[in-house]
Order: structure tokens, then C-alpha cells, then sequence
């Protein structure tokens, strides 16, 4: 029996971005019965700021998936357990494995098993162990007796084994079936669990069965949630697409679109935006990059108008140095930073992200220019790590590749400052005298007035269309 219990490791939803709590399961690379090795890869998730692929950290063969691709799963869970020893007791121990490693822990009383259980109702487990140790001499037998009590009062356990998920009021005589934290939402949205459809596996309520009961539509959100469930989390949406007489379609906001929101939210009501705007000829410029990706020296090399403006931020800031700067809030100081992490926001399929050049103050222009293309690509592909989107200090939003001329955007949460850069069009323009068509673009630099005022600002802005205007100054200014 000690074989058997240590034969099965279970692999837990790692915190994979600094102290993020949940992660939403993208795809499975793995099914049960299939063999893995150590760091290989077995499924992709995607956390509040990147999609990410988690490998397995022991060898050995897939036992269960324990939750669907689509599911939000806490920090700390258990995902997937794995038969990492004997060929013959894995295949017996699903159903049994929850109530034998406690039933061990009797006979050892100081080695507590409670850690190793996944689920709820650990105290009642607990109880009909106890009452029914005496009764027989062999584990193997009470060990299915001991799967089914639990059954009848907290179906939690044995849900891998039942197909509870197909019939959605699955939480039985006991009380609903909820982790902590959705029972603390519950309870701050005024919500009786008891009165919600559970739509997770094996009728545990989610967040979003809570959110669906506390909105004014609840009785709506449920239908389309609960028959595509088996299928994993992001089929709710499509029944209410695929109707052809729809008039609404909800999409569930979660993951990196998720993150954004609240995160645009906090910086809009805590730093004080200003912005300021600028339109600036940059016919010199268009022409120094056509001439850029012309040269020889330069070949392979990305040379594009952004990378014009990156290079022109960093001269301003090094010209400003005081705008490159953070608000401690609970030190009540402000924070100048001595490097530049350079921000770029790239629009992706799971929403907006804003991935950073470390140290891009030092990078000559050809490592910018490679350090800014592998950072667009790798962001394009949903391949951004956590790591690099930590640690922005200012940041570029290339508003103009969608027609856009400018606009006012929002600071990137604990960043100083972020700068706009528009379509660049052909206008007419006052040129040495005389009305011509020039290439002009408006720039918008939006600063938190905590640590910039409208000096510094000002300033700053009127150095990056300096040097956009007339990019000599690259090599003029210091």
C-alpha cells in the first residue's frame, strides 16, 4: 500500500508571474496513459500577463488531467498527477489513492497525508476511515468502501471517476462545492452559493458562476455556460455567437484582457494624467530610414520609423533624466531610475501587453533595432514571458500602424510616462518658406504630474520631435 500511494506525484499550478494566483489552462499536450519525462512540456497556460508552457519535473506516466483545457485554476492546485513508479499499482490506484494514503497516515499516526489530498470533505474522509479500521484486517478492501461514503457527501473527491459535470446540480445533500476564494466572493457579492449553478468539473462553483448569479441577467449567463462545459471554459461564448437571430454575445473577461482592465483602471485613479501633444515634420526621418535599410552595413537589420522613435525617447530622457522615474507610495518618495526599460505596447490575440527592452539606454542601434523585432514577434506569437514585461519605466504605443493620428493614453502602472507615436502622412506644410507636402505625425506624451510636471514634460516631448524633425541631433545631442 506504501508502494502504491508513493507510486503517484501530483504537479501543482506553479506560480509562474511574480506572485500572480491563478492561471487559465490553454491546451493539454498530454492525455492519460501518456508517457513524460522530466522538462517536458505538458500544457500551456495563460496567467494575467503571458501565455505560458509548463514542464513536468519527474518522469513517469500520465495518470489523470485534473482539470479540462479553459479552466481557471488556482496558484497551488493540483493539474495533473503522474504514475512515476510500478506498472501495475497506478492503474489500480485512481479511484483508490484518495482513501489509502490517509488510511496509512492511521497506521503512522506523526506522518500526516492530509498535504498529499486534492479536494474537499478531508474531516468526513477522515471519519469513515476511523469507524471502519476495525472492521476489516486487509486495506485493499475497505479502500472502495471508503472511495463511495465520501461519494454520497462530497463528490469532490471521487469526480475524476464520475461524470458529475454532465449534470450540473452535482453538490448533493452536502453544502456547495466552492474553493475559499470563490466562497469569499460570494460572500462580498452577496451571493448564497447554495442558489448557485455550479458549470466546473465535478460541480465545484467558479468565479464566473458567482459573478453570472450576482449580475442583473444571472438566469441568462448559465444556459449557454453549462452544456459546453466538458468541452473546457471558452465554449460559452460561441453558443450565443453561433445563433444567427443573437442579439448579445458574452465573452468572458479573464487572463491578459482581464489583467489590463483592472490594471488601466488603477493607474487612471491613482497617477495624475496629463497630456500634452505636438505635430512634427518627420520628412527627414522617413528619408534617413529609407536610407538606413538601403545600406549594406545595416543589412538584416529592422530599421522602421518606431525604432526612429525609440532611439529619439532616449535621447530626450537622457536630456531629462528626472522624468525616468517612479512614486513609492509607501515611502512617500520618488524613484529615479539610472536605466531605461523601454516599453513597447503590442496588441495580441489575448489582449494588450506591454513587454520592455531591459537597459535599452546602453543598446546601440542595431541592438535596438534587433532587441525591438524580436520583442514585436515574440509578443505577436503570445510567447512574452512574465519576465519580460516586469520592470517598465517608460513606455511607446505605436497608435499610427492602425490610421490613427494620436491619442491620450494611459501610463502603464508604475511608469513614468508614455509616449504616443501617430500615423505619419503626407500634409501640406510650411517648409523653408513655402507651402509643401511633408510628411508630418503627432506625438502625444501622457506623464503622471506627480512626477513630471508641465516644464519636464514639456520638455521631454519637444526633444523626441526635435530629433524627429532633424535626426542629426542623434549625434549632436548628448
Amino acid at each position: 500500500m506504501t508502494e502504491s500511494a508513493q507510486a503517484v506525484r501530483e504537479f501543482k499550478m506553479p506560480d509562474v508571474g511574480e506572485g500572480l494566483t491563478e492561471a487559465e489552462i490553454l491546451k493539454w499536450y498530454v492525455q492519460p496513459g501518456d508517457t513524460v519525462t522530466d522538462g517536458q512540456v505538458v500544457c500551456e497556460v495563460e496567467t494575467a500577463k503571458a501565455a505560458v508552457e509548463l514542464p513536468i519535473p519527474f518522469d513517469g506516466t500520465v495518470r489523470e488531467l485534473r482539470f479540462p483545457e479553459g479552466t481557471t485554476v488556482d496558484v497551488g492546485q493540483v493539474i495533473i498527477s503522474v504514475a512515476v513508479g510500478g506498472g501495475a499499482a497506478p492503474a489500480a490506484e485512481p479511484e483508490a489513492a484518495p482513501a489509502e494514503a490517509p488510511a496509512e497516515a492511521e497506521d503512522a499516526a506523526p506522518k500526516g497525508r492530509q498535504p498529499v489530498l486534492v479536494g474537499y470533505g478531508v474531516s468526513e474522509s477522515s471519519t469513515k476511515r476511523r469507524a471502519r479500521r476495525p472492521a476489516g484486517e486487509a486495506p485493499a478492501a475497505p479502500a472502495p468502501e471508503a472511495q463511495a461514503a465520501p461519494a454520497a457527501e462530497t463528490p469532490a473527491a471521487p469526480a475524476p471517476a464520475t461524470p458529475v459535470a454532465n449534470g450540473v446540480p452535482v453538490s448533493g445533500a452536502g453544502r456547495p462545492l466552492a474553493k475559499p476564494p470563490v466562497r469569499k466572493l460570494a460572500k462580498d457579492l452577496g451571493v448564497d452559493l447554495a442558489a448557485v449553478v455550479p458549470t466546473g468539473e465535478g460541480g465545484v462553483v467558479t468565479r464566473e458562476d458567482v459573478h453570472a448569479a450576482a449580475a442583473p441577467q444571472a438566469p441568462s449567463t448559465p444556459a449557454p455556460a453549462a452544456a459546453p462545459q466538458p468541452q473546457g471554459a471558452p465554449e460559452p461564448a460561441q453558443p450565443a455567437a453561433t445563433a444567427p437571430d443573437a442579439r448579445e454575445t458574452r465573452i468572458p473577461v479573464k487572463g491578459v484582457r482581464k489583467a489590463t482592465a483592472q490594471a488601466m483602471v488603477g493607474s487612471a485613479f491613482t497617477a495624475p494624467h496629463v497630456t500634452e501633444f505636438v505635430t512634427v515634420d518627420v520628412t527627414r526621418t522617413m528619408k534617413l530610414v529609407e536610407k538606413m535599410k538601403a545600406d549594406k552595413d545595416l543589412a538584416g537589420v529592422r530599421v522602421n520609423p518606431l525604432l526612429m522613435v525609440a532611439r529619439a525617447l532616449l535621447v530626450a530622457i537622457r536630456r531629462n533624466p528626472d522624468v525616468n522615474a517612479a512614486w513609492d507610495e509607501a515611502n512617500q518618495e520618488i524613484v529615479r531610475k539610472h536605466y531605461v526599460n523601454l516599453g513597447i505596447a503590442a496588441a495580441t490575440p489575448r489582449g494588450l501587453i506591454v513587454p520592455n527592452i531591459k537597459d535599452a539606454q546602453a543598446k546601440a542601434l542595431p541592438e535596438l533595432a534587433a532587441a525591438l523585432g524580436e520583442l514585436v514577434s515574440t509578443a505577436r506569437e503570445g510567447r512574452t514571458s512574465p519576465a519580460d514585461m516586469q520592470g517598465g519605466t517608460v513606455t511607446i504605443t505605436n497608435v499610427g500602424v492602425f490610421g490613427v493620428d494620436t491619442g491620450t493614453p494611459i501610463l502603464n502602472p508604475g511608469e513614468s510616462a508614455i509616449l504616443a507615436f501617430g500615423a505619419v502622412k503626407w500634409q501640406p506644410w510650411v517648409h523653408k518658406g513655402k507651402v509643401k507636402p511633408r510628411q508630418v505625425t503627432t506625438l502625444a506624451l501622457s506623464f503622471d504630474h506627480r512626477l513630471v510636471d508641465g516644464e519636464l514634460g514639456s520638455k521631454v516631448l519637444a526633444d523626441v520631435a526635435a530629433v524627429l524633425e532633424h535626426p542629426k541631433r542623434l549625434l549632436t545631442w548628448t
